[in-house]
């Protein structure tokens, strides 16, 4: 086929057979479009050379074509202060903005900041991605405002009832009750869990009521007093199980409410002289690239990051695009290693 002069999105719809405005929706790869259609201009395009001016589309759609993804401080041992388990998923991200076409800015965020204020008249991105957000009950009023002042937003969290805005997360319910099914499964009976279990951790509340809820399937109720509040860190897992060490209880499974936590509670273990599972089983939940590599190795719940950075990336385009989104859980899965296979 042959154009005269520089190729238009008029002559991908001629071609095509179709409107300019579906012409536009396919080359930005708007779920709208059917996939045969979509690849019928994609293929009209590269035939006829035609590139796509971001900054003509953007000024006619008064948007950036940038995502921004935030970050937010966690204690950690070295310089990033970024949870580990958000490592995998900023890659994710990534790749899902580049065939989206749309750039990423990515922006570390201190939680004392006004962060929530930040983009509120700013126009460097059309949407925000929310990676990790401390003490929920404290960021709650920042996430409302956001949602007040009209930001388009989503945040990786526990997709619960009555939360601000749209939530992509994992279940962690399912999650904390499989794996505390599969520590009932090996013989254990007295199950430690550390990490907090109050509402302002509700992805951690969520996997301790799974914890509960699994328990008391098996005809065991559940014991305060096995429960030690630690937040993501190997350090603070280190101590809640120092501490009910210290204390006297004994028990023959540990779930860490984070593989942190987990691998934090294995070195208390090995330093009272505990070997891992003979002793006391331990899992974890994330599955971050230390748990293979832990002596032993962690078993843990994994939650699938790419499947994750997808639809966060998804989500937010689709708010931009001004459509019905809904939070999601999505699925997790067991991986058991041998931290808490029965020995033999």
């Amino acid at each position: 086929m042959t154009i005269r002069g520089k190729a238009t999105s008029l002559d991908i719809a001629h071609l095509a057979g179709v409107s300019q405005p579906t012409v536009s929706r396919a080359l930005r790869g708007h779920p709208s479009v059917n996939p045969e259609t979509r690849r019928r201009i994609l293929a009209i395009a590269r035939e006829l050379n035609y590139k796509v001016d971001k900054n003509a589309s953007n000024l006619r759609a008064q948007q950036s074509g940038t995502l921004a993804l935030l970050f937010f401080e966690d204690p950690t041992p070295d310089d990033s202060l970024i949870n580990p388990f958000f490592h995998s998923m900023l890659g994710s991200i990534t790749r899902a903005c580049a065939r989206r076409g749309y750039d990423l800015l990515v922006s570390f965020q201190q939680l004392s900041t006004n962060w929530h204020a930040d983009f509120a008249d700013s126009h460097k991105a059309d949407g925000i991605i929310l990676l990790g957000y401390g003490d929920y009950l404290e960021s709650q009023s920042r996430l409302q405002q956001l949602v007040e002042q009209g930001t388009r937003f989503v945040r990786w969290g526990a997709a619960l009832p009555g939360e601000p805005g749209v939530s992509i997360g994992c279940d962690n319910f399912q999650g904390g009750h499989d794996i505390t099914a599969h520590l009932l499964e090996r013989g254990c009976r007295r199950i430690a869990f550390l990490g907090h279990a109050s509402e302002h951790y509700p992805e951690f509340r969520e996997r301790w009521r799974g914890y509960q809820a699994a328990l008391r399937e098996a005809g065991i109720e559940p014991e305060p007093e096995l429960q030690a509040d630690a937040i993501t860190t190997e350090q603070s897992g280190y101590q809640a199980a120092r501490a009910l060490l210290d204390a006297g209880q004994s028990f023959d499974g540990v779930f860490g409410a984070s593989d942190l936590i987990a691998l934090g509670a294995m070195k208390a273990l090995r330093e009272d002289g505990l070997a891992m599972p003979e002793d006391v089983a331990v899992v974890g939940f994330d599955d971050i690239a230390m748990a293979s590599f832990a002596q032993p190795p962690l078993s843990t719940v994994q939650q699938d990051t790419k499947q994750a950075g997808e639809v966060l990336v998804d989500s937010l385009i689709r708010l931009i695009q001004r459509e019905p989104v809904e939070s999601q859980r999505l699925p997790v899965r067991l991986v058991l290693r041998e931290s808490s296979r029965r020995p033999g």
